[in-house]
């Protein structure tokens, strides 16, 4: 059988902070993020699945990826644990992530990576994130790159 590529879009709005940047970034601001997954598998063989012919249903990875990721991230500002008022933005506006990591489109790329290839089924393998920040502008993960 062969292996085959699944790819599915996913958007949400977030903001962040980078602390000790030297650029316009190190300020709160926003974004409207763009992300594709990719993972590769076999399609399902067997004749009684309902999945026959599926790497993985695409309703299962909007799962997947919707329930651990959009849902925590969409409109969230993520900010490093280490940034000034961190404890007390986070009591004050509630849908705060606090991180051990610059929020970077890069590290929240990685972090993204580790979350879903855990929550993948078995013979489903994360192939690659790519996390646009801007309608230009965008930071890839790929798997074979991190072997």
């Amino acid at each position: 059988m062969s292996i085959i590529r699944i790819t599915r879009e996913f958007s949400f709005e977030g903001a962040h902070a980078l602390g000790g940047y030297d650029g316009k970034c190190c300020h709160i601001h926003g974004h409207s993020y763009r992300m594709e997954v990719t993972v590769t598998g076999e399609p399902v063989a067997d004749e009684d699945s309902p999945k026959k012919g599926m790497v993985i249903d695409f309703t299962d990875l909007k799962k997947i990826v919707g329930e651990n990721i959009i849902d925590k991230f969409d409109h969230a500002l993520v900010m490093r644990q280490d940034a000034p008022l961190a404890e007390e933005i986070q009591k004050t506006y509630g849908n705060v992530i606090v991180v051990d990591f610059q929020p970077t489109s890069e590290m929240l790329a990685t972090y993204f990576s580790d979350v879903i290839s855990g929550l993948l089924p078995k013979g489903v393998k994360l192939f690659s994130i790519k996390l646009w920040e801007t309608e230009k502008s965008c930071a890839a993960w790929y798997a074979s790159d991190n072997i």
